[in-house]
């Protein structure tokens, strides 16, 4: 337990998966958690929901809090960390997962020693399934390094990287949801082609995907071990498997990371200029 006071600056989405897991894995009370945002009547149910406090001043929650949890768009950090940064003091943790925002960027705009974090999350941690990166600045200590590695394990899994790795990081699970979306409605789309009822088509595309990763993750063997597994001499599996290949499938998943990454890094100079 952290048993820490927690500003979650921007009620949205992340926020409210932060929210939910934070209070669902017990590291601090409700109570201990402030959540503000430009929406009041979103607010006001989340304090119904969970029985935190709200508010829609950014300062007012984050005055008093040991953590600041930036939940807030690239387009407006600066303005919330200019608007909050008389505010903050080197006792506070602050941790901000707007995306191409650098350590050193919200360093300077704070202007003062104040342990800082980039994160990372993907949009599965609103279902507790998420992957998050996370990178340091230059002024956290080990129990900052801590802190933030619990409060993202309660939405997911959590790697640590040098902020150099965070755009590939982008290109990869930040992006990647949407490839597999993609994946997952291809196969659907597959099933109903050769005659299956689309409802039946969705729920085993999706049932296959998550049921394949599950064993990659559980059994830590390689995927192309376990694709060894499911292809037998002149079956299916190898005919279907030549047909993706053929068509560049891996090559284009490759690609795509690829491309992700280079706007990402393309964005965060733009940002951080």
């Amino acid at each position: 337990m952290l048993n820490k006071t927690i500003a979650i600056i921007g009620a949205g989405n992340m926020g409210t998966a932060l929210i939910r897991g934070i209070l669902n894995a017990k590291l601090t009370s409700a109570k201990k958690i402030t959540a503000s945002g430009t929406r009041i009547e979103k607010l006001e149910k989340l304090a119904t929901e969970y029985g935190i406090n709200i508010t829609v001043d950014n300062k007012e929650a984050a005055k008093h809090a040991d953590i600041v949890i930036l939940c807030i768009k690239t387009s407006v950090i600066r303005k919330v960390l200019d608007e909050m940064h008389k505010v903050l003091h080197k006792n506070q943790f602050v941790i901000s997962i707007a995306a191409g925002v650098t350590t050193a960027s919200m360093e300077k705009i704070i202007g003062r020693n104040i342990p800082v974090a980039r994160c990372m999350p993907n949009i599965a941690s609103t279902v507790g399934l998420g992957s998050t990166a996370i990178s340091f600045g230059k002024h956290v200590h080990a129990t900052h390094h801590d802190i933030a590695i619990k409060i993202f394990e309660a939405v997911g899994e959590v790697v640590t990287v040098g902020e150099q790795h965070l755009d590939a990081v982008t290109g990869l699970s930040g992006s990647g949801p949407a490839y597999i979306y993609m994946v997952i409605e291809a196969l659907i789309d597959g099933g109903v082609k050769m005659g299956l009822p689309r409802d039946i088509s969705t729920k085993l595309a999706v049932q296959t995907v998550l049921g394949s990763a599950t064993l990659v993750k559980q059994s830590n063997v390689h995927p192309a071990i376990l694709r060894d597994q499911v292809t037998t001499p002149g079956g299916t599996t190898i005919n279907a498997i030549h047909e993706l290949e053929s068509h560049g499938l891996r090559s284009m998943l490759i690609d795509a990371v690829a491309t992700a990454t280079i706007r990402s890094r393309e964005l965060s100079e733009l940002i951080n200029k």
